[in-house]
């Protein structure tokens, strides 16, 4: 029997198998890539050598000018991967630690993963030079810094408590942070600040390429959770009563957090308030049904780079840091969120 398809969802049938698409969140998804693959190909036309969209797309493909094909290849190719998977690893964090806090502010940079991932990557380079740096110890950072958040305060009914826990131990992180960069050299201390503000310019390719290879082992598992996800939103009882295993669930989400997150700032460094703006802003799109992961990334992916970009040009031919223009974005922002509505808390 052909039964219809629900109200807001696209059936798709092949075969014996059927495919439900919720159509607000599927034109959500398509209008992110549209507009990501937009914002991409004005990133790379734009910067202190302007190139036509023709002449970038040529020279992306090794065509036309030699310098042109050298800067787009060579540099500004690098620099908007490194944004687009950092964009894209915090925002699936960061909609992963807000749906298993059931709270909108829980993500990494407020509750002080990004900011043990910092001081460890900065530990690296300041305190302790290991070949290891910064990509090895900012992971080690952020599962340290998760494992006391979530050891100290738990996820609780709401999160409350782990959230104003999570703020504790990320100022104890970035304190040790500013206490190793008060005692260091100045050379060291130059070459550890892109950690400590945010920054696309210059990034190690080993750690993009890790990046890279964690987001494909990552995401797959993320999708893999979204029924569980979904029901995490509720409390616990009915997540067990819909036979969730909810310790295995939370132990698994916490690690991609910590794995995407690590990574995420070993490539960039503190940007946190995207992994907070890009889930709000997949859920608006999406409809506020389920839980939004890939329309997360593909807002993160693209929040990073329009705020690259907008750092590039806006000021050029001074270059302002990824971190600084989305703290002065983003912190107008987190207080609206806080004063239009202050008793919601679950995403």
């Amino acid at each position: 029997m052909n039964l219809p398809p629900l109200a807001g969802y696209w059936l798709i049938r092949t075969g014996r198998y059927s495919l439900l698409l919720p159509k607000r969140a599927t034109a959500a998804t398509c209008g992110l890539t549209l507009a990501l693959l937009v914002v991409c190909a004005v990133s790379l036309a734009s910067g202190a050598a302007g190139l036509s969209p023709w002449g970038a797309g040529l020279a992306l493909f090794g065509q036309g000018d030699t310098l042109n094909v050298f800067l787009i290849r060579e540099l500004r190719l690098e620099r908007l991967l490194a944004g687009l998977l950092s964009g894209a690893a915090l925002g699936a964090a960061g909609c992963l630690l807000q749906t298993l806090a059931r709270n909108r502010l829980a993500t990494p940079g407020v509750i002080g993963i990004d900011d043990g991932a910092t001081a460890f990557a900065v530990a690296s380079i300041v305190a302790i030079p290991t070949s290891l740096a910064p990509s090895g110890l900012a992971l080690i950072g952020a599962l340290t810094a998760a494992a006391l958040a979530f050891g100290l305060g738990g996820s609780g009914s709401r999160g409350y408590r782990f959230i104003v826990v999570g703020i504790g131990v990320g100022a104890v992180f970035g304190a040790l942070t500013n206490l190793m960069l008060a005692r260091t050299d100045i050379d060291s201390a130059n070459l550890a600040y892109p950690w400590t503000v945010g920054t696309l310019s210059a990034r190690p390719w080993l750690a993009v390429q890790s990046l890279g290879i964690g987001l494909l082992l990552a995401l797959p598992c993320c999708l893999a959770l979204t029924r569980a996800l979904a029901t995490l939103r509720f409390n616990d009882q009915v997540a067990q009563g819909l036979g969730i295993a909810l310790r295995r669930v939370r132990i698994m989400i916490l690690a991609l957090t910590v794995l995407l997150t690590g990574l995420a700032v070993a490539v960039v460094g503190p940007v946190g308030l995207i992994a907070l703006a890009a889930p709000e802003l997949a859920r608006y799109l999406s409809g506020h049904r389920g839980v939004p992961l890939v329309n997360a990334a593909l807002a993160g992916a693209l929040l990073m780079v329009c705020a690259d970009w907008s750092g590039r040009t806006l000021l050029a031919p001074l270059e302002i840091p990824v971190g600084i223009v989305t703290a002065i974005v983003g912190g107008p922002y987190l207080l609206w969120i806080l004063i239009r509505q202050p008793a919601r808390s679950t995403p």
